[in-house]
């Protein structure tokens, strides 16, 4: 499945939705859907805009779980990713263990390390969330629990136009 050159990747936030994770790095393919039991989907990482970013936080909660999508990645893209997350600046770095529909799966992902409850991310961003979630087809019970996190408006609109832009070309 991974060829010698690539890693993968667990994307669980925003980089779930190709159009966005396109703007990020160059190539990747998506190779499964995955998941995480005893953690819990938050939007409390602190982001450099003041907004509220996914974290999948470990809460070790049998009946709490955190989906994903599995990318795989040349290894060229490690810094382009890692620079994205923000790396040693609010998400690190671990490699994890993810039971996938293609079998267990090594993969590296990114947890936060800035965290603040109470934040609430940026109506664009929730909108990544939601399409990559869409796309992959999770449980629709998933998908309305992040449909009703509250969201709020980037008091930049140019910011907001330009991160929707990526849907455009997409027809719905």
């Amino acid at each position: 499945m991974l060829q010698q050159n690539e890693f993968a990747y667990f994307a669980y936030g925003s980089n779930m939705s190709e159009p966005r994770l396109s703007t990020r790095v160059r190539s990747f393919q998506r190779i499964a859907i995955g998941y995480l039991d005893g953690y819990k989907l938050t939007f409390d990482k602190v982001s450099v805009d003041g907004s509220a970013k996914c974290d999948c936080e470990h809460t070790g909660v049998a009946d709490h779980r955190v989906w994903g999508v599995v990318f795989a990645m040349d290894v060229g893209e490690q810094g382009a990713l890692d620079a994205a997350e923000g790396r040693g600046n609010g998400y690190d770095r671990h490699e994890i263990e993810v039971p996938t529909d293609m079998g267990v799966m090594t993969a590296v992902t990114y947890f936060a390390t800035k965290k603040k409850p109470g934040l609430s991310p940026y109506q664009w961003y929730k909108h990544h969330v939601l399409f990559g979630a869409r796309a992959a087809q999770f449980p629709l019970e998933y998908i309305a629990a992040i449909e009703a996190v509250v969201s709020i408006e980037d008091l930049k609109p140019d910011r907001a136009e330009k991160e929707l832009a990526v849907y455009r070309s997409i027809s719905v």
